[in-house]
This record gives C-alpha cells, sequence and structure tokens, in this order.
C-alpha cells in the first residue's frame, strides 16, 4: 500500500475525516495523540477498531480531523472513520467490525426532533389553564 486511504464519520453534527497512511501505529486526532483526547472513556471507545485490529493497525498511522458536534458526537464519528479506512486496508476486518458492533462501519443517523413552531420543546405541549 503506497497511497493515502481517505475516510469519513458522521454522528449528528460531528463529523471526522480519516488519513490512513503506512507507519508505525500512531493515531492523531486534531493534531494530537489519541493519549491525550478527551476522557477515558471516550479514548477507549474510538480504540474500539484499533484493538480489534491487532496487528493490521500497528503497521498504519491514521490522521483524523473532526470538527462539530460534542465531545460524544465526535467520539463516535472518530470512531466510525478509523473502522472505514481500517476495512479500505484490510478486507477481512469487515466480517469482524459486523460480528462486534454494527455501528462500527454502519452511521448512526439518529438525530435531535426539532422544536415545533410556537413552543420552545419538540414534544410536550404547554397546559392550558381554563380557570
Amino acid at each position: 500500500m503506497e497511497k493515502n486511504i481517505l475516510t469519513q464519520g458522521k454522528r449528528k453534527q460531528a463529523i471526522a475525516k480519516a488519513t490512513l497512511r503506512p507507519g508505525t501505529g500512531k493515531v492523531k486526532v486534531n493534531g494530537q495523540l489519541l493519549n491525550n483526547f478527551s476522557s477515558k472513556y471516550l479514548r477507549l471507545r474510538v480504540m474500539e477498531p484499533l484493538v480489534l485490529a491487532e496487528d493490521a493497525a500497528n503497521k498504519v498511522n491514521i490522521d483524523l480531523t473532526v470538527n462539530g458536534g460534542g465531545i460524544n458526537g465526535q467520539a463516535d464519528a472518530c470512531r466510525l472513520a478509523i473502522a472505514r479506512a481500517l476495512v479500505k486496508y484490510d478486507a477481512d476486518l469487515k466480517k469482524k467490525f459486523d460480528e462486534y458492533d454494527r455501528l462500527l462501519l454502519v452511521a448512526d443517523v439518529r438525530q435531535n426532533e426539532t422544536s415545533k413552531p410556537n413552543d420552545s420543546k419538540p414534544r410536550a405541549k404547554r397546559q392550558k389553564s381554563y380557570r
């Protein structure tokens, strides 16, 4: 593999773009190493595809650019982008990722329900008093 692999992952308003190139297993998120990314829980969530890929992940470097959304959405977008890049690099991983968690390869398209006109909430209506 001599060329770079480009993939993208989305979750809610967050968009992550991954660039996979030959290397030694380094993962950078917005220019910082993954060890410095957010909280421990979210770091582990982003690392799931890397742990499942085992030695394939140690042969490549991944650079992520993520923006928009909150920290959870960004973590899920990164996770999706990494998994898709690794599957492009090694097609045998597709079955492994699918069995572990389908959301590693398929975007979760759920969004917040929009607020209705003349109301501040999407669902519950204001109570009306007759007396």
